[in-house]
């Protein structure tokens, strides 16, 4: 095994789209670990975080879809991270992304330039909740788990919307 891995998976959904309690499943703090199950379905507790809701769920459609998947290319490009795939849909974004930095950090910079652009180019508010506070973050360490992440995300989603398939670009 390598010392540091091949890639990361990196999933990060919009403001109000994966509310705790609902019946497909989330994580909270408590559930959070790799291969622990997703909380049960609570629509009590759906409700609840629906009604603490600062704004209205922020939906990505295709002018925003658009927007960030260029806006995610570009700091990819900047920063010298090879992005493997992306996949921008109404209510997340995946992308497979070797970098130099913590998956966190790639995260983190996907979702601040993709604000910063969708503030810039629609004249959205620059407070505006659109993303959730985190996101997950897994390491691929094998090729096979890399190759079927990239599949996931280009071609196992139903039908595409803003995608990116860097496989045949050469790697900064």
């Amino acid at each position: 095994m390598t010392t540091s891995p091949l890639a990361y998976f990196i999933t990060f959904s919009t403001y109000g789209a994966w509310l705790h309690g609902r019946d497909i499943g989330s994580i909270d703090k408590e559930h959070n670990e790799f291969g622990t199950p997703f909380l049960k379905s609570d629509n009590k507790r759906e409700d609840f975080e629906h009604s603490n809701m600062r704004e209205p769920p922020y939906v990505l459609n295709a002018d925003r879809r658009k927007i960030v998947l260029a806006t995610i290319r570009e700091v990819c490009k900047h920063r010298r991270w090879k992005l493997w795939a992306c996949h921008v849909r109404t209510t997340h974004v995946h992308a497979i992304v070797s970098a130099d930095a913590k998956p966190e950090k790639v995260m983190s910079d996907l979702k601040a330039y993709a604000s910063r652009r969708l503030k810039e180019q629609l004249n959205e508010q620059a407070d505006a909740k659109r993303w959730t506070q985190h996101g997950s973050t897994r390491y691929l360490w094998m090729e096979d788990d890399a190759h079927a992440k990239i599949e996931y995300t280009l071609n196992g989603q139903g039908d595409p919307m803003e995608s990116y398939d860097g496989r045949s670009e050469p790697e900064a």
